[in-house]
């Protein structure tokens, strides 16, 4: 059975930029953000990791998504190895006031679905003279 050095080459190769603080992310997952009258729609594809394998957190006017992908079952050899591995990060920033406080979030069928509601008064209209 030959050896495969992909899934050990990656690990080691997070592990030496966590050792020198130049961690970054393994994989992004594809979102889209929408606005609507009274709140931003944020989804995120993230096929396959369950509810404990992601983090959300509102800090200022920056809702952060981060998590980890589990490490695959180790095999005897992969035919194909496409899917990102390990951890991932995204970071939204919202140009009007948000109610942090009220963002609430669902994992369904490997999709997060994210609504951050917009802070009372965040949206007036503003007439032109």
């Amino acid at each position: 059975m030959p050896w495969n050095p992909v899934p050990d080459l990656l690990t080691m190769q997070e592990r030496l930029e966590d050792l020198f603080g130049r961690g970054t992310a393994g994989w992004v997952p594809p979102a889209d953000l929408y606005e609507t009258a009274d709140q931003f729609v944020l989804t995120i594809e993230l096929p396959g990791l369950e509810r404990d394998h992601v983090n959300l957190s509102f800090t200022g006017d920056t809702l952060t998504v981060s998590g980890r992908r589990p490490d695959p079952q180790p095999c005897e050899r992969y035919q194909q190895f496409e899917r990102a591995q390990g951890r991932f990060s995204r970071a939204f920033r919202f140009a009007v006031p948000v109610d942090g406080n009220a963002i609430g979030a669902d994992l369904a069928l490997g999709v997060l679905t994210v609504t951050v509601p917009k802070a009372l008064g965040a949206t007036r209209r503003i007439a032109v003279e």
